[in-house]
């Protein structure tokens, strides 16, 4: 522990004053004797958007026992009760967490470490519980025990959000957007959406070309020489051959040469490397 802080302090000038706050309380967390990143599997069953769509008082006997895994987004303090939402790979739901159901024992030392002054926007908890819907109507969940799975060092930015996950506020900084993805996907939803739909339309051109018996293929990247068009390529060096290799400009050569050789329909899902200009608009080249 004494070459962690002495490493700590070393670097606190460098840091901004939420990290130096937040690595205090990770120090804390190790000196109680919890494990902030703990390597084991966490049992997740449930996720947030399954369980607003489908929960009703009628059925509720089916959410006595959900299990859930997410980033905290926000934190609302009550004392002995924090109202803490989870944004899981689905959505955002909303964790009711009471300090005598979490530490029911004498021993409140869990709350005060973890939940009370340890937790941080961006940390990543896993909880176990009950569905519930709160007096304002929102689907939530009772929680039974807390676990810490990420401790969060770096600040995410803080943006406003309503009762359904929207976001009011969303950074819309380029230079922040497309050097720091990680958060971007984080804290503006529509982000991811825009991946998941890009994922969708690349597998349903890939779905319809094999039912039409096209057949996927993977050509080289690397070329000993650069062909298929006039671009200026990326040059790297071999270095068990000694001599210089190319990254593609274009894969129609090889895709062309399987044609020779017997096959009457290929295609690939091709990157593609010109060293010259940039535009964040490029996608992976998509040749058949």
């Amino acid at each position: 522990m004494q070459t962690f802080k002495i490493y700590f302090y070393k670097m606190s000038k460098h840091l901004s004053e939420q990290e130096i706050i937040r690595r205090d309380k990770l120090s804390k967390i190790k000196e109680a004797g919890i494990n902030p990143y703990p390597a084991a599997l966490y049992p997740v069953n449930s996720f947030s958007t399954d369980i607003k769509e489908n929960f009703t008082e009628e059925n509720k006997d089916n959410f006595t026992n959900v299990c859930v895994a997410g980033r905290v987004m926000s934190i609302n303090d009550k004392g002995k009760v924090f109202f803490i939402k989870i944004q899981d790979s689905k959505g955002i739901i909303q964790l009711y967490v009471k300090r005598d159901e979490i530490c029911p024992e004498e021993d409140k030392s869990f709350w005060d470490v973890v939940i009370k002054h340890g937790l941080d926007l961006g940390d990543i908890i896993g909880c176990t519980g009950f569905v519930f819907i709160t007096k304002t109507g929102e689907t939530s969940i009772h929680a039974q025990t807390i676990t810490l799975l990420t401790k969060s060092i770096k600040p995410l930015p803080v943006v406003k959000r309503d009762e359904e996950g929207n976001v009011f506020d969303e950074v819309t900084d380029p230079e922040f957007r497309y050097r720091q993805r990680y958060a971007d996907l984080i804290i503006n939803p529509s982000v991811k959406e825009t991946f998941i739909k890009r994922t969708k339309l690349i597998n349903t051109i890939r779905d319809f070309l094999n039912e039409h018996g096209a057949l996927e293929v993977d050509t080289p990247v690397l070329q000993a020489i650069p062909g298929g068009a006039a671009a200026r390529p990326f040059i790297t060096h071999h270095n068990a051959l000694d001599v210089p290799f190319y990254l593609r400009i274009a894969n129609e050569l090889y895709l062309k040469r399987l044609i020779v050789g017997g096959f009457d329909w290929v295609y690939e899902f091709s990157r593609n490397f010109r060293n010259e200009g940039m535009d964040r608009t490029h996608n992976p080249e998509f040749t058949y």
